[in-house]
Protein backbone atom coordinates (compact mmCIF):
# COMPACT_ATOMS: atom_id res chain seq x y z
CA UNK A 1 0.00 0.00 0.00
CA UNK A 2 2.91 2.20 0.52
CA UNK A 3 3.73 1.80 -3.09
CA UNK A 4 0.20 3.70 -3.98
CA UNK A 5 1.59 6.47 -1.85
CA UNK A 6 5.00 6.80 -3.37
CA UNK A 7 3.35 6.21 -7.10
CA UNK A 8 1.01 8.96 -6.34
CA UNK A 9 3.38 11.76 -4.70
CA UNK A 10 5.99 10.62 -8.28
CA UNK A 11 2.79 11.52 -10.58
CA UNK A 12 2.20 14.86 -8.49
CA UNK A 13 6.22 15.85 -8.80
CA UNK A 14 5.95 15.23 -12.43
CA UNK A 15 2.62 16.37 -13.65
CA UNK A 16 0.38 18.54 -11.29
CA UNK A 17 0.61 22.38 -11.02
CA UNK A 18 2.57 23.75 -8.27
CA UNK A 19 -0.88 24.51 -6.15
CA UNK A 20 -1.65 21.13 -5.51
CA UNK A 21 2.13 20.13 -5.20
CA UNK A 22 2.34 22.88 -2.06
CA UNK A 23 -1.05 21.27 -0.90
CA UNK A 24 0.38 17.94 -0.58
CA UNK A 25 3.29 19.31 0.91
CA UNK A 26 0.59 20.62 3.39
CA UNK A 27 -1.07 17.68 4.16
CA UNK A 28 2.08 14.99 3.97
CA UNK A 29 5.07 16.37 4.48
CA UNK A 30 4.49 19.13 7.28
CA UNK A 31 5.17 22.37 5.44
CA UNK A 32 3.83 25.21 6.35
CA UNK A 33 0.15 26.44 4.86
CA UNK A 34 1.46 29.72 4.18
CA UNK A 35 3.17 27.90 0.82
CA UNK A 36 -0.28 26.58 -0.28
CA UNK A 37 -1.32 30.18 0.19
CA UNK A 38 1.04 31.69 -1.81
CA UNK A 39 0.82 29.38 -4.63
CA UNK A 40 -3.06 30.37 -4.38
CA UNK A 41 -2.50 34.27 -4.55
CA UNK A 42 -1.50 33.92 -7.87
CA UNK A 43 -4.95 32.56 -8.85
CA UNK A 44 -6.67 35.90 -7.47
CA UNK A 45 -7.90 39.30 -9.50
CA UNK A 46 -7.65 42.66 -8.44
CA UNK A 47 -11.63 42.53 -8.28
CA UNK A 48 -11.01 39.87 -5.52
CA UNK A 49 -12.31 37.28 -7.40
CA UNK A 50 -10.56 34.00 -8.62
CA UNK A 51 -9.85 33.25 -12.03
CA UNK A 52 -6.78 32.01 -14.64
CA UNK A 53 -8.68 27.81 -14.67
CA UNK A 54 -8.12 27.38 -11.30
CA UNK A 55 -11.22 25.40 -12.30
CA UNK A 56 -9.82 23.41 -15.14
CA UNK A 57 -12.64 22.97 -17.56
CA UNK A 58 -12.83 26.81 -18.72
CA UNK A 59 -9.22 28.26 -19.43
CA UNK A 60 -10.93 32.43 -18.79
CA UNK A 61 -8.55 34.56 -16.36
CA UNK A 62 -11.98 36.23 -15.57
CA UNK A 63 -12.60 35.91 -11.76
CA UNK A 64 -15.52 33.20 -11.40
CA UNK A 65 -17.65 31.86 -8.56
CA UNK A 66 -16.66 28.28 -9.18
CA UNK A 67 -13.13 29.56 -9.32
CA UNK A 68 -13.46 31.18 -6.19
CA UNK A 69 -15.12 28.02 -4.55
CA UNK A 70 -12.47 25.93 -5.78
CA UNK A 71 -9.81 28.22 -3.76
CA UNK A 72 -11.93 28.07 -0.18
CA UNK A 73 -11.43 24.00 -1.11
CA UNK A 74 -7.52 25.06 -1.27
CA UNK A 75 -7.97 26.69 2.14
CA UNK A 76 -9.69 24.67 4.03
CA UNK A 77 -7.49 21.90 2.41
CA UNK A 78 -4.61 23.78 3.79
CA UNK A 79 -6.02 24.39 7.10
CA UNK A 80 -4.90 27.86 7.12
CA UNK A 81 -6.44 31.11 5.48
CA UNK A 82 -5.33 34.49 4.72
CA UNK A 83 -8.16 36.92 5.87
CA UNK A 84 -7.75 39.52 3.19
CA UNK A 85 -7.67 37.49 0.57
CA UNK A 86 -10.86 35.66 1.22
CA UNK A 87 -12.69 38.65 2.46
CA UNK A 88 -12.33 40.34 -0.74
CA UNK A 89 -13.23 37.14 -2.64
CA UNK A 90 -16.37 37.30 -0.71
CA UNK A 91 -16.60 41.19 -1.55
CA UNK A 92 -16.53 39.91 -5.16
CA UNK A 93 -19.66 37.28 -4.64
CA UNK A 94 -21.74 40.02 -3.02
CA UNK A 95 -21.44 42.12 -6.11
CA UNK A 96 -21.60 39.10 -8.15
CA UNK A 97 -24.74 38.21 -6.09
CA UNK A 98 -26.63 41.98 -6.29
CA UNK A 99 -26.35 41.88 -10.17
CA UNK A 100 -28.14 38.11 -10.43
CA UNK A 101 -30.77 39.52 -8.37
CA UNK A 102 -31.56 36.25 -6.83
CA UNK A 103 -31.38 37.54 -3.39
CA UNK A 104 -28.18 36.63 -2.26
CA UNK A 105 -27.16 33.36 -4.56
CA UNK A 106 -24.44 32.97 -7.22
CA UNK A 107 -24.14 31.50 -10.46
CA UNK A 108 -20.92 28.94 -10.79
CA UNK A 109 -19.85 31.12 -13.97
CA UNK A 110 -21.50 33.98 -16.84
CA UNK A 111 -20.99 34.31 -20.82
CA UNK A 112 -17.59 35.56 -20.56
CA UNK A 113 -16.19 32.26 -20.81
CA UNK A 114 -17.61 31.85 -24.08
CA UNK A 115 -14.83 33.95 -25.31
CA UNK A 116 -12.25 30.81 -24.49
CA UNK A 117 -11.87 27.29 -24.63
CA UNK A 118 -13.64 25.42 -22.35
CA UNK A 119 -15.14 21.50 -21.98
CA UNK A 120 -18.60 21.25 -23.92
CA UNK A 121 -20.46 20.75 -20.50
CA UNK A 122 -20.05 24.74 -19.55
CA UNK A 123 -22.95 26.36 -21.37
CA UNK A 124 -25.86 28.78 -20.34
CA UNK A 125 -27.19 26.60 -17.31
CA UNK A 126 -24.26 27.39 -15.49
CA UNK A 127 -25.48 31.45 -15.61
CA UNK A 128 -28.23 30.94 -13.05
CA UNK A 129 -28.33 31.11 -9.78
CA UNK A 130 -28.33 27.50 -7.71
CA UNK A 131 -27.38 25.79 -4.75
CA UNK A 132 -24.56 24.85 -7.00
CA UNK A 133 -22.18 27.16 -6.00
CA UNK A 134 -24.23 29.37 -3.52
CA UNK A 135 -24.65 26.17 -0.87
CA UNK A 136 -20.98 25.09 -0.95
CA UNK A 137 -19.56 28.32 -1.02
CA UNK A 138 -21.36 29.51 1.70
CA UNK A 139 -20.58 26.02 3.61
CA UNK A 140 -16.77 26.78 3.30
CA UNK A 141 -16.79 30.08 4.65
CA UNK A 142 -18.42 28.93 7.71
CA UNK A 143 -15.61 26.10 8.21
CA UNK A 144 -12.96 28.69 7.33
CA UNK A 145 -14.56 30.77 10.18
CA UNK A 146 -14.87 33.79 7.86
CA UNK A 147 -17.74 36.16 8.96
CA UNK A 148 -19.29 38.47 5.92
CA UNK A 149 -22.38 40.21 4.93
CA UNK A 150 -22.58 38.10 1.66
CA UNK A 151 -22.33 34.91 3.75
CA UNK A 152 -25.88 35.61 5.86
CA UNK A 153 -27.09 36.78 2.54
CA UNK A 154 -26.19 33.32 1.03
CA UNK A 155 -27.38 30.83 3.64
CA UNK A 156 -30.66 33.28 3.36
CA UNK A 157 -31.00 32.12 0.03
CA UNK A 158 -29.98 28.34 0.09
CA UNK A 159 -32.82 28.10 2.95
CA UNK A 160 -35.45 29.56 1.09
CA UNK A 161 -34.34 27.13 -1.69
CA UNK A 162 -34.79 24.04 0.85
CA UNK A 163 -37.01 24.90 2.45
CA UNK A 164 -39.56 25.88 -0.11
CA UNK A 165 -38.93 22.05 -1.42
CA UNK A 166 -36.45 23.42 -3.91
CA UNK A 167 -33.81 20.11 -2.88
CA UNK A 168 -31.20 18.98 -5.17
CA UNK A 169 -31.68 17.17 -8.39
CA UNK A 170 -27.83 15.99 -9.30
CA UNK A 171 -24.88 15.31 -7.67
CA UNK A 172 -22.96 18.33 -7.89
CA UNK A 173 -25.98 20.08 -6.50
CA UNK A 174 -26.38 17.91 -3.65
CA UNK A 175 -22.71 17.56 -2.83
CA UNK A 176 -22.66 21.67 -2.81
CA UNK A 177 -26.02 21.49 -0.51
CA UNK A 178 -24.40 19.02 2.10
CA UNK A 179 -21.09 21.11 2.36
CA UNK A 180 -23.90 23.94 3.53
CA UNK A 181 -25.36 21.55 5.85
CA UNK A 182 -22.60 20.18 7.52
CA UNK A 183 -21.04 23.71 8.18
CA UNK A 184 -24.10 25.91 9.26
CA UNK A 185 -24.62 25.98 13.28
CA UNK A 186 -28.39 25.70 13.26
CA UNK A 187 -28.70 21.97 13.70
CA UNK A 188 -32.12 20.87 13.87
CA UNK A 189 -32.73 22.90 10.61
CA UNK A 190 -29.95 21.40 8.84
CA UNK A 191 -30.65 17.76 10.09
CA UNK A 192 -34.62 17.79 9.16
CA UNK A 193 -33.13 18.74 5.61
CA UNK A 194 -30.61 16.23 5.45
CA UNK A 195 -32.84 13.73 6.48
CA UNK A 196 -35.06 14.52 3.46
CA UNK A 197 -32.13 14.24 1.34
CA UNK A 198 -31.10 10.95 2.81
CA UNK A 199 -34.66 9.68 2.00
CA UNK A 200 -33.94 10.37 -1.79
CA UNK A 201 -30.45 9.52 -2.47
CA UNK A 202 -32.10 7.03 -5.23
CA UNK A 203 -33.55 9.87 -7.47
CA UNK A 204 -29.97 12.26 -7.48
CA UNK A 205 -28.97 12.24 -11.01
CA UNK A 206 -24.83 11.91 -11.83
CA UNK A 207 -24.69 9.81 -8.50
CA UNK A 208 -22.64 6.61 -8.58
CA UNK A 209 -23.83 4.17 -5.83
CA UNK A 210 -22.16 1.39 -8.00
CA UNK A 211 -18.59 1.38 -7.74
CA UNK A 212 -18.41 -0.55 -11.20
CA UNK A 213 -20.76 2.14 -12.83
CA UNK A 214 -19.36 3.38 -16.29
CA UNK A 215 -19.12 7.38 -16.93
CA UNK A 216 -19.62 10.56 -15.44
CA UNK A 217 -20.94 10.66 -11.83
CA UNK A 218 -19.92 11.30 -8.05
CA UNK A 219 -19.43 8.57 -5.67
CA UNK A 220 -20.06 8.37 -1.99
CA UNK A 221 -16.69 9.30 -1.24
CA UNK A 222 -16.94 12.22 -3.14
CA UNK A 223 -19.56 13.21 -0.10
CA UNK A 224 -17.90 11.86 2.53
CA UNK A 225 -14.24 12.20 1.87
CA UNK A 226 -13.22 11.41 5.00
CA UNK A 227 -13.30 9.03 7.65
CA UNK A 228 -15.19 11.12 9.98
CA UNK A 229 -17.29 12.45 7.47
CA UNK A 230 -20.69 13.27 8.65
CA UNK A 231 -22.28 12.11 6.06
CA UNK A 232 -20.98 8.92 5.94
CA UNK A 233 -23.87 7.56 7.71
CA UNK A 234 -25.98 8.26 4.23
CA UNK A 235 -24.36 5.07 2.85
CA UNK A 236 -23.74 1.70 4.10
CA UNK A 237 -19.71 0.15 5.34
CA UNK A 238 -19.97 -2.12 2.53
CA UNK A 239 -20.92 1.01 -0.18
CA UNK A 240 -18.12 2.70 1.01
CA UNK A 241 -15.64 -0.09 1.16
CA UNK A 242 -16.20 -0.99 -2.42
CA UNK A 243 -15.50 2.27 -3.39
CA UNK A 244 -12.63 2.09 -1.41
CA UNK A 245 -11.51 -0.93 -3.34
CA UNK A 246 -12.66 0.25 -6.35
CA UNK A 247 -10.17 3.90 -5.60
CA UNK A 248 -7.82 1.48 -5.32
CA UNK A 249 -7.73 0.16 -8.51
CA UNK A 250 -8.24 2.81 -10.12
CA UNK A 251 -4.56 4.25 -10.24
CA UNK A 252 -3.15 4.20 -13.37
CA UNK A 253 0.23 3.32 -14.07
CA UNK A 254 2.01 6.55 -13.83
CA UNK A 255 0.80 6.84 -10.76
CA UNK A 256 -2.09 9.24 -10.67
CA UNK A 257 -5.67 8.96 -11.13
CA UNK A 258 -7.82 9.43 -14.46
CA UNK A 259 -10.96 11.68 -14.64
CA UNK A 260 -14.53 10.42 -16.81
CA UNK A 261 -15.10 13.84 -18.65
CA UNK A 262 -13.61 15.62 -21.07
CA UNK A 263 -10.89 18.66 -20.48
CA UNK A 264 -10.46 21.28 -23.04
CA UNK A 265 -6.88 20.74 -23.52
CA UNK A 266 -4.19 18.36 -22.33
CA UNK A 267 -2.88 20.98 -19.29
CA UNK A 268 -6.61 20.79 -18.17
CA UNK A 269 -6.31 17.24 -17.91
CA UNK A 270 -2.91 17.33 -16.31
CA UNK A 271 -4.76 19.72 -13.53
CA UNK A 272 -7.40 17.77 -13.16
CA UNK A 273 -5.48 14.65 -12.64
CA UNK A 274 -3.22 16.21 -10.37
CA UNK A 275 -6.52 17.40 -8.40
CA UNK A 276 -8.03 14.35 -8.74
CA UNK A 277 -5.18 12.30 -7.02
CA UNK A 278 -4.28 14.65 -4.21
CA UNK A 279 -7.99 13.85 -3.56
CA UNK A 280 -7.96 10.36 -3.86
CA UNK A 281 -4.47 9.83 -1.20
CA UNK A 282 -5.83 12.03 1.47
CA UNK A 283 -9.47 9.94 1.40
CA UNK A 284 -7.51 6.75 1.20
CA UNK A 285 -5.21 7.67 4.33
CA UNK A 286 -8.36 9.14 6.26
CA UNK A 287 -9.90 5.68 5.68
CA UNK A 288 -6.70 3.82 7.12
CA UNK A 289 -6.56 2.48 3.50
CA UNK A 290 -2.95 3.68 2.91
CA UNK A 291 -0.07 4.96 4.71
CA UNK A 292 1.78 7.84 3.40
CA UNK A 293 5.52 6.47 2.40
CA UNK A 294 7.25 9.59 3.51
Amino acid sequence: MDEIFAAADRFLLSHARLLERRLFATCFLGQPAAHAIDALRGYQNDDGGFGHALEPDKRCPASLPVDIEVAFHALATAGSIDREMVNRACDFLARTAADAGAGGGVPLASGVIEAFPKAEHWSEWAYEPGLNPTAGLVGLLYQLGVDHPWRDAGAAYCWSKLESGELPGDAHALSETLIFLDQVPDRERADRIAAVLAANLDRIAMLNLDPDAEGYGLTPLYLAPRADSRWRRLFTEAQIDAHLDQLIKAQQEDGGWPISWEPPSGSALSEWRGMVTLAALRTMTSYGRITPSV
